[in-house]
């Protein structure tokens, strides 16, 4: 599997324990139609954007062993809400090694790049 940078897929987040399979990885499939494949950090500003569009990403869902995520947390978000998180000017960083590179079907690597965190 390669990133957006053409480079081998690394790991987004393991606490939480991130990705469409619950491995940590950004990877996707037939079953996947969200397309969870941007590795990004969880901000407050993009957790309180995506609650507004109906996707609570704070709230835990014990049901779901879904613990919350606060700022700070890497999670593989699905590409097209990283997208429009983007074009509302509140997508949180992206780690690049860490993004799928099918993320490219729907955004451009110069939105990624712009939004890569640093340190």
């Amino acid at each position: 599997m390669k990133n957006v940078l053409g480079t081998a897929l690394q790991g987004c987040c393991t606490d939480p324990m991130t990705g469409f399979y619950r491995d940590g990885v950004c990877r996707t499939g037939p079953q996947d139609t969200g397309r969870h494949v941007v590795c990004a950090v969880m901000t407050e500003e993009f957790l309180t954007f995506t609650k507004s569009r109906g996707n609570d990403l704070s709230t835990p869902v014990p049901a779901y062993a879904f613990p919350g995520l606060k700022p700070g947390d890497g999670w593989c978000l699905c590409a097209l809400r990283w997208k429009e998180a983007y074009e509302a000017g509140m997508a949180p960083p992206v780690r690049l090694e860490a993004t799928h590179e099918s993320a490219l079907k729907y955004v451009s690597l110069e939105a990624l790049r712009e939004m890569e965190q640093t340190a």
